[in-house]
């Protein structure tokens, strides 16, 4: 079993990686009313593997013995100035999620859980891939700048990406 201190704090990492979902939802959104369905799309799949790191760490939290504490999600933004803007806060996003990540391991090693703390060296590595994801895009956003050809280029690129829940292990 987790202590209290451990117990809240990755209740609070379920909260925002919901969060997360619901603002990659809102981006897709974005996307669908703006006419880049490849966009939205991308945005759906990452969407879908936010909750699924939500549900991973509330299968932990139920699996340790530890009480799952659900708190409201905050409203996400709904409007950008561009799809450049939309992946410079996807980014910026999965930077804060990455510091959050960081102050949980920290945690986990002042509180001697070494369960966790081996627990969240998967989502360390995942921020790794989800800030490498999110830089990829933003910058060949960056190098089509204006060029309506290239971002519908883009958009058609964005659009085969499926999310694969990874394999148990």
């Amino acid at each position: 079993m987790m202590n209290d201190t451990m117990e809240k704090a990755i209740n609070e990492q379920i909260n925002a990686e919901i969060y997360s979902s619901y603002l990659y939802l809102s981006m897709g959104a974005y996307f669908a009313a703006e006419g880049l369905p490849g966009c939205a799309n991308w945005m759906k799949a990452q969407a879908q593997e936010e909750l699924f790191h939500a549900m991973k760490m509330f299968d932990y939290v139920n699996e340790r013995g530890n009480r799952i504490l659900l708190t409201p999600i905050e409203q996400p933004a709904t409007e950008w100035a561009s799809p450049l803007a939309v992946f410079e806060n996807v980014l910026q996003h999965e930077q804060k999620v990455t510091s959050l990540i960081n102050n949980l391991v920290n945690l986990a090693l002042d509180e001697r859980d070494h369960a966790t703390n081996i627990f969240l060296q998967w989502f360390v590595s995942e921020q790794v891939e989800e800030e490498a994801s999110a830089g990829d895009v933003l910058q060949k956003l960056k190098l089509i700048g204006g060029d309506a050809s290239g971002l519908f280029v883009l958009d058609q690129e964005l659009g085969q990406r499926i999310f694969t829940p990874p394999a148990a292990g």
